[in-house]
C-alpha cells in the first residue's frame, strides 16, 4: 500500500497549501468558527474548483495508483479528472495516522453537500472513524467517546476543547466501529 499512502500524502499536502490561497474557502472556515490552529490540526485543506488540479503535483497524472487511491476519476471517454473540485478537504486517517481517504464539503449549495473518497485498498468506510486518530488519548483520558455526526461536528467539537469525538463518515455506524471505540473505553 506503500505509493497509495505516498500519492494520499501528496495530495494531502497539495491540498493544505491550496486553502492558504482560497480566500472563499478561509471565509467559509471562519465563518463555521474553524480557527487556523484547528484547520491544521485535522489537515483540513481546499481542492481548486479545476478538473485536473492535481497535475501540478503528480508528473505521472496518468498512473494507476492515483485512479486505485480514489484521487481521480476515469470516464467512459477515457479522460481523467480529479474526484475532489472546489471543496473543503478533510483528510481521513487510520488509527495509526496514515491518510487514508479524503472527504469534501462544497462551500455553497451544491450537490452532493458532501463526498468520499470510494472504497480502496486503503478504505473501507465501514472500518473507520473520522478523528479517531487525534481521538485516541482524549478518549481514553476522559473515559468516553463522543459519535458526532459530520466531520465538522467533530472539528466544531475540537475548537471548544472537546476532543474526544469522532464521526462514522456518513455511514450508519458498524459493529466494527463500535468494536473499533470498545478498545479506546466502555463509555460510547
Amino acid at each position: 500500500h506503500a505509493p497509495l499512502v505516498a500519492a494520499m500524502n501528496t495530495a494531502a499536502t497539495f491540498y493544505r497549501e491550496q486553502l492558504r490561497h482560497s480566500r472563499s474557502a478561509i471565509d467559509y472556515l471562519k465563518r463555521r468558527g474553524v480557527s487556523g490552529e484547528i484547520a491544521a490540526r485535522f489537515g483540513i485543506g481546499y481542492a481548486p474548483d479545476e478538473w485536473q488540479a492535481l497535475q501540478k503535483v503528480f508528473p505521472e497524472y496518468s498512473a494507476r495508483n492515483l485512479l486505485d487511491a480514489g484521487l481521480v476519476i476515469d470516464n467512459d471517454q477515457g479522460r481523467r479528472y480529479d474526484r475532489f473540485r472546489g471543496r473543503i478537504i478533510f483528510p481521513i486517517h487510520d488509527r495509526r495516522g496514515r491518510i487514508i481517504a479524503f472527504g469534501g464539503r462544497v462551500l455553497d449549495s451544491g450537490e452532493p453537500k458532501y463526498l468520499n473518497s470510494p472504497e480502496t485498498p486503503l478504505f473501507e468506510k465501514g472500518r473507520e472513524l473520522y478523528g479517531l486518530f487525534l481521538a485516541q488519548k482524549p478518549i481514553r483520558d476522559s473515559g468516553f467517546a463522543l459519535v458526532a455526526e459530520g466531520y465538522m461536528d467533530v472539528v466544531a467539537l475540537a475548537q471548544y476543547g472537546i476532543h474526544n469525538a469522532v464521526d462514522a463518515l456518513g455511514t450508519a455506524t458498524t459493529p466494527h466501529h463500535i468494536n473499533t471505540l470498545l478498545r479506546q473505553t466502555n463509555r460510547i
